[in-house]
């Protein structure tokens, strides 16, 4: 996502939490920041990808945070999935200081981002969603509006949820294949061409098993699935077979909820 934006002409400073992370910039127009605000102080927006709640509080409050040096009319776009009331705690902590704060979570991973055809899915007030959509645009297509603060959040978590439910299913109807003398692979390239097709499926066949995405996909997902459940205790609502399915996937990954 950074190497789009530097590659669109954009004047660029950049901040990680490991210096790692920047040595594919070194040869680039980028300038590097020793804290996120020394970054904020460069910038008049924000973009922001780290892991969970905690990580996005820490980055936008912390002692050096984005918060004590973004200027007044500074915007801070939440690239994180993390829960949409965390999102709007922090919105009004910005809005004490004259900066606005969008959710917009992504989806679709390097590859993606590389080619600009991200997912990004904003929550927000129109006129800073539309401020930030060409910065978006040079990663994303398409850069969806999605409704007040918060939109964005609610939308990525059930997008994850329903990826989490057909990673249970797909697993579920290879494991079936297999008990009856079909070959899992073959199985599984026969439904990628039908109406069973999934992306969860065609994940599950490019990696073999389902054990090999669990040791990356879930931690996250079990977090997302958490978020989504608590967003659905919270309203009174019933989550339905699709937290039933995701709640499946996580066991047979070893990440309960």
């Amino acid at each position: 996502m950074a190497r789009r934006i530097i590659d669109a002409g954009y004047p660029v400073t950049l901040w990680a939490r490991r210096p790692a992370s920047l040595e594919p910039f070194a040869g680039t127009p980028a300038k590097v920041a020793s804290s996120p605000a020394e970054l904020a102080a460069a910038s008049d927006l924000v973009c922001i990808c780290v892991v969970n709640d905690a990580d996005v509080e820490e980055v936008l409050t912390g002692e050096r945070g984005v918060l004590a040096a973004l200027r007044e009319g500074g915007v801070i776009a939440v690239h994180s999935t993390v829960h949409p009331d965390t999102c709007r705690r922090l919105a009004g902590r910005a809005a004490a200081r004259g900066i606005s704060l969008i959710d917009a979570p992504v989806s679709g991973g390097g590859t993606a981002a590389a080619e600009g055809r991200m997912l990004v899915m904003a929550g927000g007030e129109p006129d800073i969603v539309e401020r930030c959509r060409p910065v978006f645009a040079t990663y994303a297509d398409p850069v969806v509006h999605l409704g007040p603060l918060g939109a964005g959040q609610v939308t990525k978590l059930l997008n994850n949820l329903l990826f989490t439910a057909h990673l249970a299913t797909a697993a579920s109807a290879l494991a079936l294949g297999q008990a009856l003398d079909v070959d899992p692979l073959r199985l599984a390239d026969v439904i990628s061409h039908g109406s069973g097709s999934s992306f969860a499926l065609a994940r599950i066949a490019s990696a073999g098993t389902l054990d090999r995405i669990a040791s990356l996909a879930g931690p996250l997902l079990q977090k997302d699935v958490r978020l989504v459940a608590d967003l659905a205790d919270a309203a009174g609502v019933p989550a339905g077979t699709v937290l039933a399915a995701a709640d499946a996937a996580l066991a047979l990954m070893n990440h309960p909820r």
